[in-house]
């Protein structure tokens, strides 16, 4: 009876990160999301939305590499510390990212989409929105810029319609 311990032990040891890279990267977080959705708290939102990104990315990085990743025995093991960092919140580890590298990349992007209109109830809201954006827009980099932005938009449209023949297709059906 005792050898069939150790060796349930040594298999649980052997296979720690399969047995426990669900919980700690899939479950648990599931689990605390669908909290966080029920909550009004915009950090936990923050936390899990992160996480779901950087989650994301983790994936498409091993799916990418997965034959490079073979060779490493240490990924697995790895993977699974990043996955506990990211997510346990006594490290926070998605938002630490978020706020200390994402964000700041986020807000002082040069660009701004003037295009993107969140949704809104009222669809009449969406003209309101669009002039503030661009007044802002303005108030930030001048009307040339704003001028200098559409006219870009306005070649880059006009490129993309043309055919595969080289002209454009400016008909209409």
């Amino acid at each position: 009876m005792g050898s069939g311990a150790g060796s349930f032990f040594k298999v649980v040891l052997k296979n720690f990160d399969v047995l426990a890279g669900p919980l700690v990267g899939l479950l648990y977080p599931l689990y605390a999301s669908i909290r966080a959705i029920e909550t009004k708290s915009q950090v936990e939102d923050q936390q899990w939305l992160t996480y779901w990104v950087f989650h994301s990315m983790i994936t498409l990085f091993e799916m990418t590499f997965a034959k490079v990743l073979e060779w490493i025995p240490i990924w697995p093991y790895a993977k699974l510390v990043l996955l506990c960092w990211l997510s346990m919140p006594c490290f926070s580890g998605a938002s630490y990212v978020y706020e200390h590298y994402l964000r700041p990349l986020m807000v002082n992007q040069q660009r701004v989409n003037l295009w993107y209109v969140p949704k809104g109830k009222d669809p009449s809201n969406q003209r309101d929105d669009i002039i503030t954006a661009a007044e802002k827009y303005i108030q930030q980099h001048g009307s040339g810029e704003l001028q200098y932005m559409l006219d870009n938009a306005e070649m880059r449209r006009r490129n993309s319609s043309s055919s595969y023949y080289g002209y454009a297709e400016d008909h209409e059906y």
